[in-house]
């Protein structure tokens, strides 16, 4: 979806910018805290979305310890969509912040427990929790992750950002994967370089190997 004009905290012209998660992703979380980074020191605003990893590996061989963290990944991305389509995209902000601190930082795993303490710390009803087990709810959750990745490709995964691009149009990519999460005056120069790559027509890939486990420093 194209990006649209807001006020930042400064009162300029801000920037959205559409990122799409999976709450269980530890290098969407270090990526989604850079973004906030940026939003202190670029006139930036970071709307989030669902994506998510069991849907995108479905069909796919993964290793073994991936496979139990697919099937409890269906719980709190459904619950996620539960609480956008009842309250609104806003909500889906303090949604993820919350139930990625639980996730990543207090290591309180996928299942009920940590979706009612997310839910409440993001002020929603505790009744969404039942979202987590109704498939019903997973037409729409794919709906808003084919919008996040289709734009991007198959050879991904998360975290997917949308950016304008100069003829209004957005830009779509992967990335970028960091650690640790670059802080003030830093994430703004790293936003200034994905900015500058990514809206270079043809520009497709700058990788190397990850050699670091995730921090979240």
């Amino acid at each position: 979806m194209p990006a649209v004009p807001a006020t930042s905290s400064d009162g300029q012209t801000a920037t959205v910018v559409d990122m799409w998660v999976d709450p269980r992703c530890p290098w969407a979380w270090i990526t989604s805290r850079w973004l906030l980074e940026v939003e202190q020191v670029r006139p930036v605003e970071t709307r989030f979305h669902v994506m998510s990893l069991s849907v995108l590996n479905e069909g796919r061989e993964v290793p073994e310890k991936y496979r139990q963290g697919m099937i409890e990944g269906w719980g709190c991305v459904r619950v996620c969509i539960a609480a956008e389509q009842q309250h609104g995209n806003e909500v889906l902000r303090p949604l993820y912040n919350a139930m990625g601190t639980l996730i990543h930082l207090k290591k309180a795993g996928l299942g009920r427990t940590m979706i009612t303490a997310a839910l409440a710390e993001a002020d929603l009803p505790a009744e969404l929790v039942d979202a987590a087990e109704d498939t019903g709810y997973d037409p729409a959750l794919r709906a808003s992750h084919h919008a996040g990745m289709d734009p991007v490709g198959t050879e991904v995964g998360t975290p997917v950002i949308h950016v304008p691009g100069p003829d209004g149009e957005p830009i779509a990519f992967f990335g970028p994967v960091i650690t640790p999460i670059p802080r003030g005056l830093a994430a703004g120069r790293l936003w200034d370089g994905v900015l500058a790559v990514t809206s270079t027509d043809g520009f497709f890939e700058l990788k190397r190997s990850r050699n670091r486990e995730a921090s979240f420093d």
